[in-house]
């Protein structure tokens, strides 16, 4: 086997010193044009492999950013949350998108605790964070100590406003769709829901809801709000629920696209349709929406660039070193397809 061409070798072959050597791949402009040309074709030649590791040792910088999403669910890890809900699918190609045209590489983990987070992180070398979702005070107390640039997304904790935020506007998101619905002559409007608690999207969307039943004077019925996982079988469970409850339930608002494919795989499965039975509006607008019959009406908020906006803004801190509190407010629409009929 051929021994290994190292730097020395090529500077060696080049007729420079390793220094000289180490100032054209790092982009240090202590070099003539002659000489650097001279040691891009000794590289070429040699067949020389830069050592990214050390290279990275050597400028304290990793070009590695991590990408963090909430373990909620037992037996829950990065590559099941893939699998499963396709918006941190979409999410994740936003990231990556941007980062690789910027020379980015990103790695993907599970937040279980704190103190794993930041062994996880030390030993990866990560220049920066993107944090998905929500996650308990004492954590963010401990990434204090990290140091490190975070962006956070589609958290709304009271500590979460000291960092560098990406959202898009829930409430709104919420109080259109249902909005959409009333406007369709629906009055028993559900709303399908993860645990809507005191913080989160889910209390967003819920508000939103809240907001546009109020507006026309409807009162909220407790037997209307359900919560579940967020997740297809979560919805399938939902739609189980509606089908026997007794009540005059004509439509449904779901938090969550994935939460509506569930509620209308268990309406077709007890001999119910949408839209003839139910109407329902989801929250996203994935990919997907257009692959079901019939295509789901839906709220958009466009993941795809949400996933650019958190890479661009991570980035940017890492690159600048700047620490900010900024938050980016991405639109929500509708997008008014197949699953709404007036009554």
């Amino acid at each position: 086997m051929n021994r290994k061409v190292t730097m020395r070798d090529v500077a060696k072959y080049a007729g420079v010193s390793v220094a000289t050597v180490s100032n054209v791949l790092n982009k240090v402009s202590k070099t003539s044009d002659d000489t650097r040309e001279r040691i891009l074709k000794a590289i070429e030649e040699t067949q020389y492999k830069l050592d990214y590791t050390a290279r990275c040792l050597s400028m304290g910088k990793s070009n590695l950013i991590g990408v963090m999403f909430p373990i909620t669910e037992k037996g829950d890890e990065p590559s099941i949350l893939l699998r499963n809900n396709p918006f941190f699918s979409e999410f994740t190609s936003g990231i990556e998108y941007v980062a690789r045209k910027q020379g980015y590489d990103i790695l993907l983990t599970g937040i279980e605790s704190g103190q794993k987070c930041k062994e996880w992180i030390s030993k990866r070398n990560l220049d920066g964070i993107i944090l998905l979702g929500i996650n308990p005070e004492s954590f963010f107390n401990e990434m204090k100590d990290v140091k490190l640039p975070i962006v956070l997304t589609d958290t709304y904790e009271e500590y979460s406003t000291k960092f560098h935020r990406v959202m898009v506007d829930d409430e709104m998101g919420g109080y259109i769709a249902t909005k959409h619905l009333l406007d369709s002559g629906h009055r028993n409007i559900a709303i399908a829901s993860g645990r809507i608690g005191e913080v989160g999207v889910n209390l967003r969307r819920y508000e939103g809801y809240k907001r546009a039943l109020n507006e026309v004077g409807i009162d909220i019925n407790k037997k209307f709000i359900i919560e579940e996982n967020v997740s297809f079988d979560g919805g399938y469970r939902i739609g189980k629920r509606i089908i026997k409850l007794d009540s005059k339930i004509t439509a449904v608002f779901a938090v969550a696209d994935i939460v509506a494919f569930g509620i209308i795989k268990a309406f077709n499965k007890n001999g119910k349709s949408v839209p003839v039975d139910y109407s329902i509006v989801g929250f996203d607008d994935l990919k997907m929406c257009e692959y079901i019959t019939p295509e789901l009406t839906t709220i958009r908020q466009d993941i795809f660039k949400k996933g650019m906006v958190s890479a661009e803004a991570i980035i940017d801190d890492i690159e600048f070193g700047i620490v900010t509190s900024e938050t980016v407010m991405l639109p929500v629409e509708l997008i008014n397809r197949g699953s709404v009929k007036k009554i």
